[in-house]
This record gives structure tokens, C-alpha cells and sequence, in this order.
């Protein structure tokens, strides 16, 4: 794979950069901004070099048809008072577009096309819409690894018609990721949580070989609990997952990797209860699990401990309710005194993770934050990412 950062002579060459700005927007007000500090690095970066920016990104799934809900303009608004620069949005048809209309003004640095995915050609990865794309530019940046796991026009089949580079934060996103996967510093313990076994099985198989320890919380857990024969009470579960979950221990025992699940648990009646301390086997018919207990704060604290790597992806318990919070809290807590330290190389990721994290302040205390979701739970299966593989 080619870098950006590595390339000379930049100056005055239009850059196609696509980035991932998919931010959760409500009634034009931008609620999370975590993905749109995470592309300033490589604006800052394009705008030293004196390069022109003609920036692609989408927000939500409008299908292919023009939907002004999911414009780009709030984006754009909220870019330009971080970087200090007007950045123009073209809501003309990129098909009607030509090299020669853009960066007619002098001053113009950076511009916008409008959501990309107003175009079904785009999800379609159709080759002349690509081919369209790179008319209108001289290098391609692919600076949306949270994208890469989409066969998309603008995201794999660009790349056969202009040289092309990985950015700055792709560039950080999958070097974070191959210290968990292949530079590993072991011992090593990955911290898997989320609704459905289902789901994360794939993650959990590929990496049950390269990690010492599985520990599975959240809804998850649950499966897990019920399997061992301990009442769920009316707590969220996944039918017909038995066979899954004797897999991942009869797999975990092949390759000496601990599969750890909750000991004791926080429940409450419903979502916005207090919450009550119960063993396992005090657990009622009209009880719900929504967060470990402190015998698995415990022993999760002491194998991050002795971890040199940690690798968390969903939360613990259902942390919107503060009562059932303490759980996330306290396994970030416990990795960011680790961090501080130097003692651990901690990566995190997923929406609710993040969400969480962003609740507390404390994105900046981990090694890496990841914002992809899709991208990066498959690159963490072992699965080949269209944007990546485009890119090499």
C-alpha cells in the first residue's frame, strides 16, 4: 500500500479524498463529532501540501435518490469553523461536472461533493461512475477505512483510474489493528460484549487462536449464563445458540485462550431501575441482567492486569442507565490507568463503546478509538476488506 504522507510534489494537484462523514445528524444539529475530528489530520495535512481538495463522503442510506435530510451541508458548516477555511459544497450532478468547473476561484481549497450516495452507482460500484470520479481529480485518497469493507465506486473500483494512497487515518486504523492481529504483544485479552453471539462468532473464532483471553459481557453473556444452566430471568437472549457457544469453548480449550464470562450480576426489574447485586443463582423469573457484578469487575481488572494488549469492542451492561454503568467505567478505568503507565497497548471500538467512551471523556486515553463498525469487526474476522485489497 502506497502513503499519502509519503508523496512529494502535491502542490496545486487536485486530490479526490474520501472520507467517512456518516455523523449522526438531528434536525440539521450534528450530535457526535468524533468522525469528523478523526479527518482533520489529513485536511490539515492536503491544505500544507497546497493541494486542491475535492472531498466525497455519503451520511445515512438515502438509496440512491436525492434526499436533502442527508445532505452534507451541516458537515461542511461545522468543517469550516474547524479549519478555518470556506469550503464550498457542488449540489450540481457529478455526471454534468467537468475538471474545469471546479477551483474556478483562486481561494478555493477545499470542496464538497454532495452525498455521494444520492447516486445508485455509487453502491452499484459501477466502473463508469468511477471512471467519471476520477476525471475530475489527479491522485485518489482513500482516507475512510470505516467504508472499506464496501465494494463502492468510490471506494475500490476508483482505484483502476488514478494512482491512489492510503491517508493518514487509514493508515493509523489498520497499523492499530495489526497490533492485535498479527504484531502481537502478548498476554493479550480481548473484552467482547453486544446483544448477539450470533454476530461477533466470526471475531471471536479468528482471534480465540491469537488471544489468552476471550471475555464476553453484555447481552451476550447472557447466551452464555443460560447455556451453563443459571437463570437469565427475562434478560435479552438469542435462541438456538447452543452449538455456537459450545464451539467457542471446545475452540477456546484447543488454543489454551480462558473464555471468561460473568461470575455474579447487576439487575433490575426493567431498563430504568435501580440496580441490585445477585449471584447467578438468585436470579429471577422477572429479573433483568444489565450489567456485571463486582466479582467480574474483579477478575476482569486482574486479567488486564497482566495483559499487555486490550482489545474492547461492546459494552459491559446497559450503560444509558448510570445505575448500570459501573461496569463499563470500571473496565475503562482499569485500561487507562494501564495506558498512563505505558503498561498496555489498548484499542476500542464499535458505536456503543465509543458512545460510552465519549460520555466519560476518555477517548484520548486509549492507544486507538476506532470509529469504523462494519470495517473494522471484519478486518478483526480476518476477512478481506474491497478497500484495502483496492489500495494494495
Amino acid at each position: 500500500m502506497k502513503y499519502i504522507k509519503d508523496q512529494e510534489n502535491l502542490n496545486e494537484k487536485i486530490i479526490l479524498l474520501r472520507l467517512d462523514l456518516n455523523v449522526p445528524i438531528k434536525n440539521g444539529i450534528i450530535t457526535d463529532q468524533t468522525r469528523i475530528d478523526k479527518i482533520l489530520p489529513i485536511l490539515n495535512f492536503l491544505i500544507k501540501k497546497k493541494t486542491k481538495i475535492l472531498v466525497i463522503s455519503h451520511v445515512g442510506r438515502p438509496k440512491g435518490k436525492v434526499n436533502n435530510k442527508l445532505s452534507l451541508k451541516p458537515i461542511c458548516e461545522n468543517l469550516e469553523k474547524k479549519i478555518n477555511q470556506k469550503i464550498s459544497l457542488i449540489k450540481k450532478d457529478v455526471f454534468k461536472l467537468k475538471k474545469e468547473d471546479l477551483f474556478k476561484d483562486s481561494k478555493d481549497q477545499v470542496i464538497f461533493l454532495e452525498n455521494i450516495r444520492f447516486y445508485e452507482e455509487e453502491e452499484n460500484n459501477d466502473p463508469n461512475f468511477s471512471k467519471h470520479l476520477a476525471k475530475l481529480a489527479d491522485v485518489f485518497v482513500n482516507d475512510a477505512f470505516s467504508c472499506c469493507h464496501r465494494a463502492h465506486a468510490s471506494i475500490s473500483k476508483i482505484t483502476e483510474f488514478l494512482p491512489s494512497y492510503a491517508g493518514l487515518q487509514l493508515e493509523t486504523e489498520t497499523n492499530a489493528l495489526k497490533k492485535v492481529t498479527s504484531e502481537i504483544k502478548k498476554p493479550i485479552t480481548c473484552i467482547i460484549g453486544g446483544s448477539k453471539i450470533s454476530t461477533k462468532i466470526g471475531i471471536i473464532r479468528n482471534l480465540i487462536p491469537k488471544f489468552d483471553n476471550m471475555i464476553i459481557v453484555g447481552g451476550m453473556a447472557n447466551n452464555i449464563l443460560s447455556f451453563k444452566g443459571s437463570p437469565i430471568g427475562k434478560s435479552i437472549k438469542e435462541n438456538n445458540c447452543e452449538a455456537i457457544i459450545e464451539d467457542i469453548f471446545k475452540f477456546g480449550k484447543n488454543h489454551s485462550c480462558s473464555i471468561i464470562y460473568p461470575e455474579d450480576v447487576m439487575v433490575g426489574k426493567n431498563k430504568t431501575d435501580k440496580a441490585k447485586i445477585k449471584e447467578l443463582n438468585e436470579v429471577k423469573n422477572n429479573d433483568l441482567i444489565l450489567d456485571i457484578g463486582p466479582k467480574t469487575i474483579k477478575k476482569i481488572k486482574d486479567i488486564i492486569d497482566i495483559s499487555k494488549t486490550v482489545l474492547w469492542n461492546g459494552p459491559a451492561g446497559y450503560f444509558e442507565n448510570p445505575n448500570f454503568a459501573n461496569g463499563c467505567y470500571e473496565i475503562a478505568k482499569k485500561i487507562i490507568d494501564k495506558n498512563k503507565d505505558n503498561l498496555i497497548y489498548s484499542i476500542a471500538g464499535g458505536g456503543d463503546t465509543i458512545a460510552f467512551l465519549n460520555q466519560i471523556n476518555a477517548i484520548n486515553n486509549f492507544n486507538f478509538v476506532s470509529t469504523a463498525g462494519g470495517a473494522f469487526l471484519e478486518y478483526l474476522e480476518g476477512k478481506q476488506l474491497p478497500g484495502i485489497k483496492a489500495l494494495n
